[in-house]
């Protein structure tokens, strides 16, 4: 079955998601219409093509992080500002009906790569996520999100990572 990522709409189906985790499944239902008319977050949905069920959604925002957060060895190659931009990626989730196809993967992935196009037109150093457990956790660190020093379930991923995700075409 082939599967598109949109940004959330009206349209879209959101009433038997079910990730497992209340509050994800919650946010989703109420909370992200909300957050994107108000500026707060962009949500993104995946759905099977032609059907309007979200079957997974991220979402995308922008942040700063306080530069003395992060390890020095990053913080060496950036500017010398007090803080940096980043992308936040607030949530990631999928129906637990269709874990273990790679869709998880593909959200992250879709994500990742929505942010390298997103740093060239407003820059941003790094993405973070704020894994809500220890599974979440390993999921990220696959992708060579590390944790920040002072916060383990807090990580991110240096953008000029995720742009060597991403060759250009032609290159």
């Amino acid at each position: 079955m082939k599967h598109c990522i949109e940004i959330l709409g009206k349209g879209h189906d959101r009433s038997a998601f079910d990730c497992g985790i209340p509050e994800l499944d919650a946010y989703l239902r109420t909370q992200a219409g909300q957050d994107a008319r108000r500026f707060a977050a962009v949500p993104y949905v995946l759905c099977e093509q032609g059907q309007t069920r979200v079957i997974g959604y991220y979402t995308l925002s922008s942040m700063s992080i306080d530069l003395v957060e992060l390890p020095q060895t990053l913080a060496a190659r950036l500017p010398r500002y007090p803080v940096v931009p980043a992308i936040l990626i607030g949530r990631l989730a999928l129906d637990r009906r269709f874990h273990g196809q790679g869709l998880g993967e593909h959200l992250l992935l879709d994500a990742l790569h929505r942010c390298t196009r997103q740093a060239h037109v407003v820059a941003a150093a790094a993405v973070v996520v704020e894994a809500m457990h220890d599974k979440a956790a390993h999921f990220y660190r696959h992708y060579d999100f590390t944790p920040f020093p002072d916060s383990p379930r807090r990580m991110f991923i240096p953008m000029q990572a995720i742009i060597k995700l991403f060759p250009k075409p032609n290159q």
